[in-house]
């Protein structure tokens, strides 16, 4: 099989390796597809904490495809099943899980990509939240998981108001149901704005989706007194300082919404796959890049880059 190696800090290779075989209680997949997802940037640009070469196929994690394998004691799965999965090393043609770390997918979905992993992520979150009806929602950070949270969030009934730095997204917050957007640029006239649109009340919830730590503190000003601050970024470059006389003040119950339970990621695969299929996630037009794993140098500079027009970039098999 191909596989993807990161060989050093922005270096890529496409190599041949064996095919992985699966253990007692896994299942190999032969991969349509896997997602880019932000969290690889830091492995991409390199950290002093990371060692090259990377495992082949690490760090994909968002890789659904048909299992062509299953190793002993599995059942309930057998070849021919598509299927979205957690798995680590899904920049490759093929990779294993653990059997009870994928969701089948219906027949309804068949033509239609499915990075499972961030989907779920999206619902997780969105039910960590506990958003409701007539509630303001401010979202912070309008990429592919804060576009699915707008959509969530209108969907459930509540006045979003989306924050983003870049123009482009600010127009996929209204395409996808924000009420209000705002461009990300100065802190303090930010907080008026939004002052002003609640009518000096602020937002019973703040969902905070760019792993900054400007943002994040701004997230605590646009909170409504007894407010839920819910952390979607994933903060993983360094310490933080926030405000917490502000949030001690206001009574903010703060929210980190990533979870780490393989069996509550499942959930919110299978929670995403309802979603998808009544049309309440809307996901596909907000893959906007598409690469071949010949192409992951590209895919990752795309990554990191952020181009004009960027929200999701998959790898094809």
């Amino acid at each position: 099989m191909l596989a993807a190696v990161l060989t050093a800090p922005g270096q890529v290779e496409t190599q041949e390796l064996a095919l992985p075989q699966p253990a007692a209680g896994q299942v190999r997949l032969r991969l349509e597809g896997c997602g880019l997802c932000a969290s690889n940037i830091p492995v991409w640009e390199g950290r002093e904490w990371f060692s090259y070469p990377v495992e082949a196929g690490n760090p994909g994690h968002e890789g659904w495809g048909v299992i062509d394998a299953v190793g002993e004691g599995v059942t309930g799965l057998t070849p021919g099943d598509r299927v979205a999965a957690l798995s680590y090393h899904a920049y490759a043609e093929y990779d294993v899980a653990e059997a009870t770390n994928v969701v089948k997918l219906p027949a309804s979905l068949a033509s239609r990509p499915f990075p499972g992993e961030p989907l779920g992520c999206a619902m997780n979150i969105f039910h960590r939240s506990d958003i409701r009806a007539g509630q303001t929602v401010a979202i912070i950070g309008i990429g592919f998981l804060g576009a699915l949270l707008v959509q969530l969030a209108k969907h459930a009934g509540a006045h979003v108001i989306a924050l983003s730095q870049r123009d482009f997204s600010l127009d996929v917050a209204r395409a996808n149901g924000a009420d209000e957007v705002i461009k990300l640029d100065d802190h303090w006239r930010i907080i008026e704005e939004v002052k002003q649109l609640t009518n000096g009340q602020f937002c019973e919830r703040v969902l905070e989706c760019t792993g900054k730590e400007w943002p994040l503190n701004l997230a605590g000003e646009l909170c409504a007194e007894r407010g839920h601050l819910i952390i979607a970024g994933f903060h993983q470059d360094g310490m933080r300082q926030v405000n917490v006389q502000l949030w001690n003040w206001r009574g903010l119950d703060v929210i980190n919404a990533h979870e780490r339970d393989p069996r509550e990621y499942i959930k919110g695969i299978e929670a995403a796959v309802e979603a998808v299929e009544q049309g309440v996630l809307r996901p596909d037009a907000l893959y906007t890049h598409h690469y071949p794993l010949e192409e992951m140098q590209e895919a990752f500079t795309a990554l990191s880059n952020r181009p004009d027009g960027f929200m999701k970039a998959l790898i094809s098999f």
